[in-house]
């Protein structure tokens, strides 16, 4: 099931942090508020929002300069793959371009149309969210390749185990190399565990991926 996304408003205009906050809120968002760059960083670091939307000119600290320290500071490394939206009365293409290369998603330029804007949040929530389940897909292969080599060299010493047994004229020395199979077998039952859970949360996942295709209209 998805969570409620946390949306991070930036503005030095009271009215329009209001705006944002009463519109996104009926539409079933969290909604978070910073009046400049700096009172963002200290929220980013307390919510870790699924979205930062911000006006770029603002006193402090400007919405391009937070974007180039969420994107390189090491600092704020585990926050620099958060969407951010960019809001600006600048319509220069310059600009636009600046501030898609320091990292944002998208730009708006004001005066805006809320519903040009909830369109845009929405958009870019779905790219991450696709994202997010693309990586966790290549997270999945890698572990299923890992545990597919543990299988085969725990395959191979299994034989060579249980042939070892089969010629063993010690009974004891028998029992040892079977103890052995068994704690080989333990650990592929182990493996064979987390690969089913992980299998199970990428089923829950993907679910939650086709429900975007609802739950973002």
């Amino acid at each position: 099931m998805l969570s409620k996304k946390r949306i991070l408003l930036v503005d030095d205009e009271q009215i329009n942090l209001e705006f944002f906050e009463v519109m996104l809120g009926k539409l079933g968002f969290d909604v978070y508020k910073a009046e400049n760059g700096q009172e963002a960083l200290q929220a980013i670091r307390k919510i870790h929002p699924d979205l930062l939307l911000m006006d770029n000119m603002m006193p402090v600290l400007p919405g391009w300069e937070v974007v180039k320290i969420l994107k390189n500071s090491p600092e704020f490394a585990k926050f620099a793959d958060i969407p951010i939206i960019i809001f600006s009365a600048l319509d220069d293409v310059k600009d636009k371009v600046e501030a898609l290369e320091l990292g944002a998603d998208d730009y708006i330029t004001k005066p805006y149309n809320f519903a040009e804007v909830l369109a845009r949040i929405r958009a870019v929530l779905r790219s991450r969210e696709i994202l997010h389940q693309l990586e966790n897909r290549d997270r999945r292969i890698v572990l299923c390749n890992k545990i597919l080599d543990e299988f085969s060299v725990s395959v191979s010493k299994i034989r060579d185990m249980a042939n070892a047994a089969m010629e063993a004229a010690d009974i004891h020395l028998a029992k040892l190399k079977v103890q052995g199979i068994l704690d080989i077998l333990e650990i592929i039952q182990k493996n064979t565990n987390t690969l089913i859970k992980e299998s199970d949360s990428l089923i829950d996942e993907s679910r939650d991926i086709t429900a975007l295709k609802g739950d973002f209209r």
